[in-house]
């Protein structure tokens, strides 16, 4: 009697965090929005900081010339914005075209990674305000200004803006995934501050700049060490860019695996666990968004073997077990039955084990701090 309690408890703490992470949080944060008047992260004043736009490069001669050329087009105050390529040991070409696209500033560094590259590139520029993307993004021509723009408020420390991805076809469903993860960003942003950025368009102060550990990327280390630090961390998405999406599902599994092998070293040794310099929501948030969210494979493990163990005792755990294996069949089948539900149920499935292969990458032989781009982006 006493195990069967157990493996009931164990079934619903498993079941209700995982509800709580994907539909749960998202409720309180729009609770919370509709009650309180939050702090506006786009200012109206027009602002023209001088800018370095920084973009670390390892082997992209075939887009460096047109990232370099949707830099400088952008509609910013030429006088105030530096362009900065900062090749992280490229063996192309890399170098040589980006000096021929006009950047102000190209670094031809030894391979130390990308994080090194970008901390190379703020010691070697001169920008206020320090901004950052992705060789294979493209901001829309507006996308700077609105994004220095934030910094009228000064307690913004770190500003992140709006990427879309494109798909020219392919299986990958991360567009879905990415509208979602975008509206808990805006409700994080509109409450105080958000969670987590991404690379391919987002901007600090000079003066709120961190510099990581090598295998930490930004994405994840900067907005809650900014909060740490007295800042707010806000998301802009008037401030847009587009950026290829990896065209399969298992690319994107790949991508997030890599993605995770550098986060795991965040969560559990680079400080995001720790509650101190966090505000009481903003600890929710991280416990809500961040943690749950990593939790979520090993939770998914839970409720499945507990819904095995207890499928005979009763038929809410039967129907519990089938519907959790009818998932993973659907997973399988994508393949064979390109349907957009059983496309759905793989990418889910591969890109919440993703997180648990990640893990177990770091744990096994580290995080290397160098990258390649990802399948198909470019």
């Amino acid at each position: 009697m006493h195990a069967v309690l157990a493996w009931e408890i164990l079934f619903w703490l498993c079941v209700g965090l995982l509800v709580y992470a994907q539909i749960g949080y998202p409720l309180v944060l729009v609770a919370l929005a509709r009650r309180r008047r939050a702090p506006a992260a786009e200012p109206a004043a027009a602002l023209t900081p001088t800018v370095s736009l920084i973009v670390a490069a390892h082997d992209e001669e075939a887009v460096i010339a047109r990232k370099v050329a949707n830099a400088l087009a952008l509609d910013y105050p030429r006088d105030r914005l530096e362009v900065v390529v900062a090749s992280d040991g490229s063996s192309d070409g890399t170098v040589r075209a980006a000096r021929r696209a006009g950047a102000d500033l190209v670094l031809d560094l030894e391979r130390g990674g990308k994080i090194r590259a970008q901390d190379a590139g703020v010691a070697r520029s001169r920008g206020e305000i320090v901004a950052f993307s992705d060789a294979n993004s493209v901001w829309e021509p507006d996308a700077l200004a609105v994004l220095a723009g934030a910094f009228g408020d000064p307690a913004v420390g770190y500003a992140c803006g709006q990427v879309r991805f494109v798909n020219d076809g392919g299986t990958n469903q991360e567009g879905l995934y990415w509208r979602y993860e975008l509206a808990l960003r805006g409700l994080e942003s509109r409450l105080g501050s958000i969670t987590a950025g991404n690379g391919a368009i987002y901007a600090t102060r000079r003066e709120s700049y961190i510099e990581v550990d090598p295998i930490m990327g930004h994405d994840l280390s900067f907005p809650f060490n900014m909060v740490k630090r007295g800042w707010r961390a806000v998301y802009v998405p008037r401030a847009r860019a587009t950026e290829k999406m990896v065209p399969s599902i298992e690319g994107e599994f790949a991508r997030k695996r890599r993605m995770m092998s550098h986060t795991w070293p965040i969560v559990l040794r680079g400080g995001l666990l720790s509650p101190r310099g966090y505000p009481p929501l903003y600890a929710l948030m991280i416990a809500s968004h961040r943690v749950l969210r990593y939790l979520g494979p090993f939770l998914h493990v839970g409720a499945l073997v507990a819904s095995f163990v207890l499928g005979a005792t009763s038929t809410l755990y039967a129907v519990a077990l089938a519907l959790q294996l009818g998932l993973l069949v659907a997973a399988l089948a994508a393949p064979i039955f390109a349907l957009r539900p059983l496309l759905l149920a793989r990418y889910y499935v591969l890109t919440t084990a993703s997180v648990a292969v990640g893990l177990w990458d770091w744990l096994r032989h580290g995080t290397p701090a160098g990258w390649e781009a990802p399948e198909g982006t470019r």
